[in-house]
């Protein structure tokens, strides 16, 4: 190709460039870092066939601004946290939104297998739960505190534990999809069942209502994030199962990049189910029903409406594919 035909094709997409690497035209590091690669590639092309040319030398000098942008934008700062939970996570959510909807559906199974086990084998939630835990819930409930277990231990000393406990969770939920779903299946299949069990021991003597206010205050965030977590972790294994028109690796690089942006979104709301389990959930029985109903369902809102809703009030871009 002529350099004059190189410089007349290509033009117009350099001065889009420039007004993006000036700050004319707002961009996320993603599609800066994209740009950076079409810029490499004309880049190569010139220096082979017009190598002292002046559009090699500017074509250079855009590359290098660029790259620097590019590292600057790496610095974690309250701007990089903003768009990752402003604009990325919920393009990515509704761009694997069918991961989403596996999640709920085999948590779900999983909590109807306790559910039903629970009630056709009498010895089914002592050996899920424990029966040492089963025994104490029941003199909770014979007390008429059936949500007690939530007032052990000092309000700070509970926060952190549990924080602790579901952060943990979390975490094998989303890196056991390197066993390519395997391990998280695995993950839920354990925690399904043992809400389906312990849900159906509340139930079974006789205090549901009671146990939905006091469990529920912190459950609603607590396990829709374990899905989301779930989610993540079938995206990860997705990705090495289904690597599509990418090869294996590429599809797991990006399904590590893809999930990890997603667990991370579950992170203030597990810590926020944590405080409220640690700080809130011991006066479940104490405070107004109404109140504790109005705490239920407004985290369950906040985080439905974060995963479920907001995703689908954004325009998706060719990037967020």
């Amino acid at each position: 190709m002529r350099e004059v035909a190189f410089i007349k094709k290509n033009k117009d997409k350099w001065l889009s460039y420039e007004e993006a690497i000036s700050g004319k035209v707002r961009i996320n590091p993603d599609e800066l870092a994209g740009l950076y690669i079409q810029l490499i590639n004309d880049l190569s092309f010139a220096q082979t066939y017009y190598p002292k040319s002046k559009v090699t030398a500017y074509l250079n000098h855009l590359a290098a601004t660029t790259y620097h942008k590019i590292y600057k934008t790496q610095k974690f700062s309250r701007r990089t946290l903003i768009y990752l939970f402003r604009d990325e996570v919920p393009a990515l959510v509704r761009t694997h939104f069918n991961y989403l909807i596996i999640a709920f559906a085999v948590f779900g199974l999983f909590v109807l297998i306790g559910v039903l086990s629970a009630n056709y084998d009498d010895t089914f939630i002592r050996a899920i739960l424990g029966n040492d835990y089963v025994e104490m819930t029941i003199r909770n409930i014979e007390q008429g505190n059936p949500v007690a277990v939530y007032k052990s231990g000092s309000d700070w000393g509970s926060f952190i534990g549990i924080t602790i406990n579901n952060l943990r969770v979390g975490i094998y939920c989303f890196t056991l999809g390197i066993t390519g779903g395997a391990g998280t299946l695995y993950i839920a299949m354990q925690n399904g069942i043992m809400l389906g069990a312990f849900q159906t021991m509340f139930v079974q003597y006789g205090v549901f209502w009671e146990s939905i206010r006091g469990i529920w205050i912190h459950g609603s965030m607590e396990i829709f994030a374990i899905i989301i977590e779930i989610m993540a972790g079938l995206i990860l294994g997705g990705s090495i199962l289904f690597p599509g028109n990418y090869t294996r690796l590429d599809s797991f690089k990006r399904g590590i990049k893809t999930s990890t942006k997603i667990w991370l979104s579950t992170l203030p709301f597990t810590i926020a189910a944590g405080f409220l389990e640690g700080f809130i959930s011991r006066f479940a029985l104490e405070m107004p029903a109404m109140i504790s109903m109005a705490i239920i369902l407004s985290t369950l809102s906040l985080i439905a409406w974060y995963y479920l809703v907001y995703p689908f009030s954004k325009p998706l871009k060719i990037s967020d594919l």
